[in-house]
């Protein structure tokens, strides 16, 4: 049974789809002697150990070790510049590894199953596409820590590889998110009425971590013409101000906020009435705020960092996913191009029969024992399978392309480009199978199965937001204390000092020496020793009447809950039956290829018998074509 590759992959299309089919793939990784043997003596035997040892053994590049932690902050200390300074990501890889040449025999890329799968491990551009999610939520990460909210981090799988069953020709990578991924679990859905947002991220707002300081500094020259001379002294009042502010505010995690502020201004005037000129004033204010209701708590401020540490473990999951999603499409292109292969030699053999008949029949005719009609009915078959051939070449050489595809990030190498390629594992049946339990089987699928642990992480995210809604429902009320001082320091005015000409007259003068010469240093001294303190406390409450819209978010969140707790089950009940139809699927199909089989013995054996009938004249030419055509079919 040359083709009975193509068989058994076509029943299996056809009792359950892509998802089915792959589930018969992973079901043979556990069991392989339920399906797969070795019709070659030199291939290696494609077993469970074999391919775990195919991903655990040491690659050129992990899957997802030794990538950068960009959820780690940039210490000031030994740079203090680093966190203003970009971060270079690396560029992509773009050349093929090494073990591709390495495969090359006699000018031809000698490929066995476990080669396939660890090239596609390397070098396939769905999981290195995919590998960039795990960095993405890192910087999630990263933003949360800083008290901002999330982006958060497609999770989907990606579907640019076209073959093996799945990925159109020409198609890019599908999906909604960056790199052509799909919406992970929790993310935003499509509606009826356009992008449907989640209520993860509801809540009361988050302190901001990251301390951050503001300076103001300001040089002022202004003339303000008077309306009259008793505030200034002077027509046109002018002045020279210069400012230095600073501000430092801070958040916590229990919801605590602090803000200092520093400020500092010369002003220089031509006033007769001020008593200093330049005058220096200093002053600083230190405030705390505390959320009591809304917003209070380690467990609202942090929820942020919670959700995108689990996200980061959804995407560690969905990256799984890839890998097995990849693995089992490597595995549907391998045994496609065995199919090719075989296909081929059906189609060849199925020629040369044709060839024979043609043969024997221009012999027969030339004898004058044949009509000469039987010619042109062995030309017509000749060339209609001739034309199967063709085609049959034709799929051989896609097939050799998508996986080259497949195994490689660049065709642009021709060497590679021009390389056919050979499988080295063929498929046959076992003799003898072991069916292993079914209830067994269900439980190991339902504990790792990728797609429901992400679905009971999701529900983790999902009860830390809905929390953090029910909190958003109180009103706002905060306690607030600061303390401040202000200092005051300068130089007796010029202008208001008796025996200066533009002075006043006394008594509104100053004698001179009256106020003694001070600088900045001593109104900074006068912010400490309590001369001129500013102290106080105080509440803020805002109470939103109604309070509708955080109402709808708290209900909308439970309902969003309760929905995933839903669709969890949902998943669970789907894997269950997924893995049963799997294991009837691989019963059924042994059945068929057993059927095939004897069909094919069947074919061959009609074939030599109605050839045998023809040369004693008691068949037609029309009936060996019909066995022929027969015997290609069943092979």
């Amino acid at each position: 049974m040359q083709n009975s590759p193509r068989v058994m992959r076509t029943e299996c299309r056809g009792n359950g789809g892509r998802k089915a089919l792959a589930l018969v793939a992973v079901l043979s990784l556990l069991c392989p002697s339920v399906v797969f043997g070795q019709n070659d003596a030199k291939a290696a035997e494609v077993t469970t150990t074999e391919v775990k040892t195919t991903i655990d053994k040491p690659q050129p590049q992990k899957l997802g070790a030794n990538r950068p932690d960009y959820s780690r902050e940039v210490r000031y200390i030994p740079n203090p510049i680093a966190p203003y300074q970009a971060t270079k990501v690396a560029e992509p890889v773009f050349s093929n590894t090494p073990r591709i040449s390495q495969l090359v025999k006699d000018g031809k890329l000698v490929l066995s199953l476990s080669d396939t799968i660890a090239l596609a491990l390397e070098n396939n551009l769905d999981i290195a596409i995919a590998r960039y999610n795990l960095s993405i939520a890192d910087t999630d990460i990263m933003r949360a820590k800083s008290g901002s909210g999330l982006r958060g981090v497609s999770t989907g799988l990606v579907s640019g590889t076209p073959g093996g069953g799945q990925g159109g020709f020409g198609s890019g990578a599908s999906g909604a998110g960056a790199g052509g991924t799909t919406a992970g679990a929790g993310g935003a859905g499509a509606g009826t009425a356009g992008l449907v947002t989640s209520t993860l991220g509801a809540g009361s707002s988050v302190e901001q971590f990251d301390p951050s300081v503001t300076g103001t500094i300001q040089f002022e020259h202004a003339k303000f013409p008077q309306s009259n001379s008793v505030t200034s002294g002077v027509a046109v009042f002018q002045e020279n101000l210069t400012t230095a502010n600073f501000t430092y505010n801070q958040g916590f995690a229990t919801g605590t906020a602090m803000q200092v502020g520093f400020t500092n201004s010369r002003a220089a005037t031509n006033s007769i009435f001020n008593s200093f000129n330049p005058t220096l004033n200093s002053s600083f204010r230190f405030t705390l705020r505390q959320r009591l209701l809304q917003g209070f708590g380690t467990f609202n401020n942090l929820r942020f960092i919670r959700i995108a540490r689990n996200n980061l473990k959804i995407s560690d999951i969905a990256f799984r996913n890839q890998v097995i999603s990849t693995v089992s499409q490597m595995q549907n292109i391998y045994w496609d191009l065995v199919n090719a292969y075989e296909d081929v030699k059906v189609k060849e053999h199925s020629v040369a029969l044709a060839n024979k008949t043609l043969s024997d029949n221009k012999k027969q005719v030339e004898i004058g024992t044949l009509a000469p009609i039987e010619i042109v009915r062995a030309e017509s078959e000749v060339a209609t399978r001739n034309q199967d051939l063709i085609i049959s070449q034709t799929s051989l050489q896609l097939q050799q392309t998508l996986i080259k595809n497949a195994i490689s990030r660049s065709m642009d190498d021709p060497t590679l480009a021009a390389l056919p390629v050979v499988p080295s594992d063929t498929m046959s049946l076992t003799t003898e199978e072991a069916i292993p339990d079914v209830e067994v089987l269900v439980k190991q699928a339902l504990q790792q199965r990728p797609e429901l642990e992400q679905t009971r992480i999701d529900l983790v995210n999902r009860d830390i937001n809905k929390k953090a809604a029910r909190n958003a429902l109180l009103p706002e009320f905060d306690v607030f204390a600061f303390y401040g001082a202000a200092g005051l320091a300068g130089d007796q005015n010029p202008l208001g000092t008796c025996g200066n000409p533009s002075a006043a007259p006394p008594p509104k003068c100053l004698p001179p020496a009256t106020i003694t010469a001070t600088g900045y240093s001593d109104a900074f001294k006068n912010l400490y020793n309590s001369t001129a303190p500013d102290k106080g406390i105080g509440v803020n409450l805002t109470i939103p009447i109604r309070n509708r819209a955080a109402r709808a978010d708290q209900v909308r969140s439970e309902l969003e809950y309760r929905q995933a707790e839903l669709r969890d089950l949902q998943q669970k009940n789907t894997v269950r039956i997924e893995v049963r139809n799997a294991q009837y699927a691989l019963q059924q199909n042994r059945a068929r290829v057993e059927a095939a089989l004897k069909g094919r013995t069947l074919a061959l054996q009609s074939l030599d018998a109605e050839q045998k009938r023809y040369s004693l004249g008691a068949s037609t030419n029309f009936q060996v074509l019909q066995a022929q055509r027969d015997l290609a079919q069943a092979e």
